[in-house]
């Protein structure tokens, strides 16, 4: 089955993975107000290159049809979820939280990673909200080892959210198979979905696990840019993902940031 990979394909991923939680640190340092998101994509392309690796993102058609997607980084502001452009005009200020997702290239597999950042002081309830939705990420981890099935990855995932309070899971959008190709079967589902029942998760599977977490209503939409995806309310939302190979012992985080270890 081609979503398994070898030994040796896992190896890659998990050199890749380490370089990319290294990279999307050392962005996360250069959240502050005054910088623009643009600055920052700049920045992740240099030490993508820089490492031996392609940004994943720079490029991407969903389908032939489709523009291209023109950053490195996918870059959102508040109510803005996922597949935001940075941007020149994009100003980072007090208050805001500002979500970096990244991929990359790196010996011919993919890794995937993103991480949702305060800018400057926020209110409590934001900070609660970035809480639940790293958390929420980390109880997803758990659940991924062999024998389990995708579906109890989301249900944990909704189980934990819904105890936290009344959170917007985000439904339209979910994780996904990563290696071979940017996104790959199967679908990661953040609520519990009977149809993935049937996916039983076994070494060599690997899988970017994402948390999409909104204060408001889970419903969302596609900006004018064709890209952005924000949320239909305006509500604020977090985004925290990790790329996460299953071993025949557990798992291993592919893209654990160093602070993280």
């Amino acid at each position: 089955m081609a979503y398994i990979k070898t030994p040796e394909e896992m190896k890659i991923i998990a050199e890749g993975g380490v370089i990319l939680g290294r990279i999307l640190e050392e962005l996360s340092i250069m959240v502050k107000p005054g910088v623009t998101s643009l600055q920052i994509d700049e920045e992740a392309e240099k030490m993508i290159v820089s490492a031996g690796g392609k940004p994943a993102f720079k490029g991407y058609k969903g389908r032939k049809s489709d523009p291209a997607f023109p950053t490195t980084i996918c870059a959102c502001v508040n109510e803005e979820l996922v597949h935001g452009i940075a941007r020149a005009d994009q100003k980072l200020k007090k208050g805001d939280i500002f979500s970096i997702d990244i991929g990359m290239e790196y010996g011919g597999f993919f890794t995937d990673t993103a991480i949702t950042l305060v800018v400057g002081n926020v209110p409590r309830t934001t900070k609660k909200l970035l809480g639940v939705t790293s958390e929420a990420l980390e109880i997803g981890i758990q659940v991924a080892k062999p024998g389990n099935t995708v579906a109890d990855i989301g249900r944990a995932i909704e189980q934990y959210v819904k105890s936290q309070g009344n959170y917007g899971v985000v439904r339209d959008l979910v994780g996904h198979g990563v290696g071979h190709a940017v996104h790959e079967d199967p679908r990661v589902p953040n609520y519990y979905d009977k149809n993935m029942e049937k996916w039983v998760l076994e070494p060599g599977v690997v899988i970017a696990i994402e948390p999409m977490i909104a204060v408001g209503h889970h419903a969302i939409e596609t900006a004018e840019d064709g890209w952005t995806v924000r949320m239909q309310d305006r509500s604020l939302c977090a985004h925290f993902e990790h790329t996460v190979i299953i071993t025949k012992d557990g798992n291993q985080v592919a893209t654990r940031r160093p602070s993280e270890l």
